[in-house]
């Protein structure tokens, strides 16, 4: 029986407060959404929109984003977020709607430590 000696970093502590970038493909173009987050609040820019969500940490490494401010009935539905994987540059993530079985994964960068 083979097992690895890998073991993935995880210091999720790290990315509690700071600024961050996430890059995604939307309609096939590659778009930027920049948040900042402290303990409790995260704010994040998106082509021109803000939003404002509470964090809610269930753990060192997972938290509920519940959007604060809602425009429509799939904004009002919180994002469980699981950090999988840490770096000195960012984090591996597993996200989707609270109760919901499907997750996608992302990658953040992030930007500064200061808020």
């Amino acid at each position: 029986m083979l097992s690895s000696c890998f073991n993935a970093e995880r210091k999720c502590q790290d990315y509690r407060t700071g600024t961050y970038e996430f890059e995604t493909y939307l309609n096939g173009e590659l778009v930027t959404s920049r948040f900042v987050r402290n303990d409790s609040i995260e704010i994040e820019e998106f082509q021109g929109d803000i939003d404002t969500s509470s964090v809610r940490w269930i753990n060192d490494c997972e938290y509920i984003l519940k959007n604060l401010y809602p425009d429509g009935m799939a904004e009002e539905k919180p994002i469980h977020i699981k950090i999988l994987t840490t770096s000195q540059n960012g984090y591996t993530f597993e996200y989707g709607q609270v109760g919901d079985p499907r997750k996608a994964r992302g990658e953040v960068r992030k930007v500064s430590s200061v808020n």
